[in-house]
Formats: C-alpha cells, sequence, structure tokens
C-alpha cells in the first residue's frame, strides 16, 4: 500500500476532535466535499485519537483523514498496529498516522530520549504490521526530520515557516512526504489578529522543542518570551485569505507536498466561523 494521495492543501483542526461531535462530522462532511486533501486532528494527552479519527472516516469519502500527532507515550504500538489492521481496506487507504513525543515537560517522569523512544515506537509498529507507508514523523529538528524520511512516509512539522521547510526538504531529498502545519488568522484588525495568535502560540512558547527551533530559524529567547509580532507574523498567515495563499505558495515553493491550515478563530463563535473560513479558503486554494 503506498503513501495516501492528500494533495496540496488540508485542514488541521482542533475542533474536529474535541468540539461538539454532532457538529464535527457534519463539518468532516462538508470538508469532504469542499475537496480538502486531508483533514488533521491533534493526538493530545488523551488516549482517545484512534476511535476519533475512524469517526471521521466515517463521516467522509474521500478525503484522507491523518493524525498531528498521535502521542506515543499514550499508546502502545502493538494495539496501534492492531487497530490499524482492523480497518477496512477503503479506510486504511485514507489513514494516515502522523505520530510524535510531544514535550518533556509535559510527559514528565515517563519521557526519554526524542529519537531513541520515536524508533521503538516505529519499530513495535513495524513488528505489528503497521503500513509504515501510512505513517508520518511530527519532526522539527534536523536529525527527527531525517528520521522521518529514513523510517516512514516522511514529516509532518508543526508551528514553522517556510524556512524551516526548505531545511526540512534538503534533508529529506525528493519523493519524502513533506507536511506543514500552517496557522491562518482571517482577522483584518491587527490588534484582535495578534490576540488570536498569540493565544494560539503562548503555550508552545514555553516548550523547548518549539523555542529551540524558532532559535534555529533565527529568532532570540526576547523575541519567543515576549512572543514578539515578528514572530506572530513569521508562523502565522494573517489578514486576508490573499495572504494565507501567498504563505501557501511560500511553502510549496520551499518544497512542501502539503500545507494543512489551522484556522484560528474566536472560540465563541464556534463551528460556524470555522466553517465560513474553510469555505473561503477552499475557494481561493482548491
Amino acid at each position: 500500500m503506498s503513501t495516501p494521495v492528500i494533495g496540496k492543501v488540508g485542514i488541521w483542526s482542533l475542533e474536529l476532535r474535541y468540539g461538539d461531535r454532532a457538529q464535527a462530522l457534519e463539518a468532516t462532511a462538508e470538508l469532504d466535499e469542499l475537496g480538502y486533501g486531508a483533514l488533521w486532528v491533534p493526538g493530545g494527552i488523551d488516549s482517545g485519537v484512534l476511535a476519533d479519527m475512524e469517526a471521521l472516516l466515517g463521516a467522509s469519502k474521500r478525503t484522507v483523514i491523518a493524525s498531528g500527532i498521535l502521542n506515543i507515550w499514550k499508546h502502545e504500538p502493538a494495539d496501534v498496529a492492531a487497530w490499524y489492521a482492523g480497518l477496512g481496506e477503503a479506510d486504511k487507504a485514507r489513514l494516515l498516522l502522523g505520530i510524535g513525543v510531544s514535550h518533556g515537560p509535559i510527559i514528565g517522569e515517563q519521557w526519554r530520549k526524542p529519537l531513541e523512544a520515536t524508533g521503538s515506537f516505529l519499530d513495535g509498529l513495524e513488528a505489528g504490521g503497521m503500513a509504515m507507508d501510512h505513517v508520518c514523523l511530527a519532526a522539527l529538528g534536523p536529525k527527527m526530520v531525517a528520521l522521518s524520511g529514513e523510517r516512514s512516509a516522511g514529516a509532518h512539522p508543526y508551528l514553522v515557516t517556510p524556512e524551516h521547510t526548505a531545511q526540512a526538504r534538503e534533508i529529506l531529498g525528493p519523493g519524502k512526504l513533506l507536511a506543514p502545519e500552517q496557522g491562518v488568522v482571517l482577522e483584518a484588525d491587527p490588534a484582535k489578529a495578534r490576540a488570536l495568535a498569540l493565544g494560539a502560540v503562548e503555550h508552545y512558547a514555553r516548550l523547548p522543542n518549539y523555542r529551540n527551533n524558532w532559535k534555529r530559524l533565527g529568532f532570540e529567547d526576547a523575541e519567543i518570551d515576549a512572543c514578539s509580532d515578528r514572530l506572530l507574523e513569521a508562523l502565522f498567515a494573517i489578514g486576508s485569505v490573499e495572504a494565507v495563499a501567498q504563505r501557501v505558495q511560500a511553502h510549496l515553493d520551499a518544497g512542501a507536498d502539503h500545507v494543512c491550515l489551522q484556522v484560528i478563530a474566536d472560540r465563541e463563535a464556534g463551528f460556524a466561523a470555522l466553517r465560513r473560513h474553510w469555505r473561503d479558503l477552499a475557494e481561493a486554494l482548491l
């Protein structure tokens, strides 16, 4: 079985997994009809992502359902491989399993060296019969990006820039999947846009994996501590649909195969606002 065809643009959404279930499934069906290549959902710190992905597979017909990412500390690889083996062939064909190590401050005492832990998890998936061309890795640093190309379909970097995409492509070489997440804030008011972007990134700014990656991209500790405008503008496509289209193209030009867009909207507005934004983006990008 070959790596799923996920097209050039997808949607990454917290809400599709943790929002109201009925609305999430209805939105999934619409996103499928709109033509997005893949829908990515977070794994978080719980172990329910596999069941939730299966529900999204059931609500869609053609779109690939992907995890961004399944937390390796919350699952046994043999269980994941057995779950995959139990899917129907049509669902297997539309499944992309993004896996990752999360973060030491979140995992705590269970944490061990990321490359070693990831390699062990991949060993377990392979031993269980998992189709490894349906697996990709959350990868920020050069060594994890390299591992993603050596042991899986490729890399799914999160909170990155087109510059990172270019660096990752150079490491991966041709023929390996590179699917960066791209934050999107469709808000014309600069103050409101900054507040939305800040709310989406300030938690991550305290985590070493992201800090170290941003420092490799040229940001100083003080900029990261303050979540400076320069950092936010680098991580998020802010303003109009046209600005988003330009950022997507920048990633594609830098070597991305697929860009998954995470729309950051006022949570009080719920699915209605998100679905409106997803439609606008589909009209411009698909």
